[in-house]
């Protein structure tokens, strides 16, 4: 058997960020009239970190598995903390037949679906965007949400200067902020990319007819104020984000479920993502397979088309 293999430079090349956006709406409406199967991811741990497994299939395409690691120690090795691989099989099958660097991935689909939740929810008009964190993720968030709201201003901040410094080096409408909450105060869109695992603003410092994404993942808790996700319309992927970790978000414990509303919903037409221009709305991620499933099919098919990556032969 041929296996496929792709490097992250070869899916960054290769996955185009406009076609990912609509690939990830059709997969949130799938997700939605219950066509994928996704069992609740699963978790193994060691003493440094955890591992987490998440498998997802749609008919018709490839069954998609992505392991990903969260070890928060790494940087002192010097490696990211988090590291992952996205394998993929014939429906048919079962044959392997793609495996590729699942970083870029998970870093392209999660800021994907934030901007999926910004074009469905931020005001049309929003122009300033806060971008809080400076690692892998802010920095995807700093290239995706312009790509969905005319986006003048962008404000970035975090807790490491020399990095937030080079995150605003990367767009000539960034800079740097003074400070979170001057980042975050009066801001159309507010990104939270973190891996904190307190809140990293104060509900307080959110402007009626904001939009928040937060997309960080420490369990028990997390980077986005639990008042903040109970008071404002909150959209997630799916309403298992609402049970506990390592399936759900531990920001969304003990909400009712019913207070959420999915993606799916909103691209499907059958709830709204803004009621109002004056709302505060909230997308909460918890990180969903069918997200890795789209962006590797994506990858996959472009790959096969343009004879990008290398072979394993098995």
């Amino acid at each position: 058997m041929d296996v496929l293999t792709l490097t992250g430079a070869d899916v960054a090349r290769l996955l185009d960020p406009d076609a990912l956006v609509d690939a990830l709406a059709d997969a949130f409406a799938a997700l939605t009239r219950d066509e994928v199967a996704a069992p609740p991811r699963s978790q193994v741990a060691s003493d440094a970190g955890i591992l987490l497994s998440m498998p997802a299939h749609r008919r018709g395409g490839p069954i998609g598995v992505k392991l990903v690691s969260v070890f928060e120690g790494n940087g002192a090795l010097g490696l990211p903390s988090h590291l992952a691989l996205v394998a993929l099989f014939d429906e048919a099958t079962g044959a392997p037949v793609a495996l590729m660097d699942g970083a870029s991935i998970t870093a392209a689909r999660t800021a994907g679906a934030a901007a999926l939740s910004c074009r469905l929810a931020a005001r049309p008009e929003s122009r300033v965007l806060a971008v809080v964190g400076a690692g892998v993720q802010a920095r995807a968030h700093l290239a995706a949400i312009p790509r969905v709201r005319p986006v003048e201003e962008i404000r970035v901040a975090s807790l490491y200067p020399e990095e937030t410094a080079a995150l605003a080096a990367l767009d000539s409408r960034a800079r740097v902020a003074p400070s979170i909450e001057e980042a975050v105060r009066g801001a159309d869109v507010v990104a939270l990319c973190t891996s904190s695992g307190t809140p990293v603003i104060d509900a307080a410092w959110i402007a009626p007819g904001t939009h928040v994404t937060s997309v960080g993942y420490h369990p028990p808790a997390g980077e986005l104020p639990r008042p903040l996700a109970a008071a404002g319309r909150l959209l997630v992927e799916t309403r298992r984000a609402f049970e506990a970790p390592p399936v759900g978000c531990g920001e969304l414990a003990a909400l009712d479920p019913a207070t959420g509303t999915e993606l799916g919903e909103v691209v499907l037409g059958l709830r709204p993502g803004r009621t109002s221009p004056d709302e505060i709305t909230v997308y909460k991620a918890m990180g969903h397979a069918v997200e890795d499933l789209a962006a590797a099919a994506l990858v996959y098919e472009r790959a096969r088309a343009e004879g990008i990556g290398g072979m394993l032969v098995l």
